[in-house]
């Protein structure tokens, strides 16, 4: 019985020693993507620097397209557009998060954010926007034009990521 189980235990130590390698090696290459993109996001000499969505597309499918659960966020921007802060607020399950508007009031006013993208992951992959999503994107939206700061977006990471904005939905 020994010699059975012998081969099979080899056989698992040696292929995940590799894969477990292997994932380590592509967790550092996305972490060090991640900071360059940031790092280009956040460039004050770069008045372009939010004016090309792709960019904070691919940032935020590397940061948090690959979550298991819920995250909600906003990109601070200031009034030329340049990146003031990221900032994950709210964490929910596989299937939602409860978002607080006044939260997000109460952080726009710490960033003194004249604009704001926000955005929010669906773990189950698929980045089409729920009637949940318009709602919470309306009232985000009217509670921020209170205090004269801009929705300028809203988007949904999934395999792709989808924008409100692109759609005529904002």
């Amino acid at each position: 019985m020994s010699t059975a189980s012998t081969p099979v235990r080899q056989l698992v130590a040696r292929s995940t020693i590799p894969i477990d390698r292997a994932r380590a090696n592509e967790d550092v290459l996305i972490r060090q993507a991640m900071a360059i993109l940031e790092r280009r996001m956040r460039r004050v000499q770069d008045p372009h620097a939010l004016t090309a969505p792709a960019l904070a597309h691919r940032y935020l499918q590397l940061r948090i397209g690959p979550l298991e659960y819920e995250v909600f966020g906003v990109i601070w921007l200031d009034q030329r557009h340049r990146v003031l802060a990221i900032e994950e607020l709210f964490r929910g399950t596989i299937d939602g998060a409860s978002i607080h508007p006044r939260e997000v009031v109460k952080q726009t006013m710490r960033y003194n954010a004249a604009a704001a993208i926000i955005y929010h992951n669906h773990p189950s992959g698929v980045s089409e926007p729920s009637q949940s999503d318009l709602a919470i994107t309306r009232r985000l939206k009217d509670a921020l034009s209170l205090i004269d700061v801009r929705v300028l977006d809203h988007l949904v990471v999934g395999e792709t990521c989808t924008s409100l904005a692109e759609r005529g939905w904002l």
